[in-house]
């Protein structure tokens, strides 16, 4: 699946089953992790785990067989591992607390990427 395309699935996944204040952040040339980290908030541990469960689903029958889920046992957290994309569900205060759009919004140096 063709990377933009992946990205307006899952903000659209995301924003159809009520997840709130999604973010989409560019990591070319931050990170070789992925090309995009997708950052929402989910309402409740329960609401936060279906999000999750509900993503991976209709990204392995498109293809991405590949897609894992971290933080099953968390019930503030979860990180869907899209290969190319990065998507985290928080709960509010865990969002606010990491704070992963101001750590990964803000411009990188090219030594702070070698290092």
């Amino acid at each position: 699946m063709e990377i933009l395309k992946l990205k307006k699935t899952v903000e659209k996944i995301l924003d159809q089953n009520k997840a709130k204040h999604i973010v989409a952040i560019n990591l070319k040339g931050k990170s070789s992790i992925a090309d995009y980290m997708i950052i929402a908030s989910g309402s409740s541990s329960r609401h936060i785990q279906s999000l999750s469960e509900i993503l991976l689903t209709h990204l392995q029958k498109n293809g991405l067989t590949e897609c894992k889920i971290e933080g099953r046992a968390s019930k503030d957290w979860k990180l869907i591992d899209a290969m190319d994309i990065i998507v985290h569900i928080f709960n509010p205060e865990k969002r606010k607390f990491y704070d992963l759009e101001k750590m990964w919004s803000e411009p990188f140096s090219k030594e702070s990427l070698t290092l």
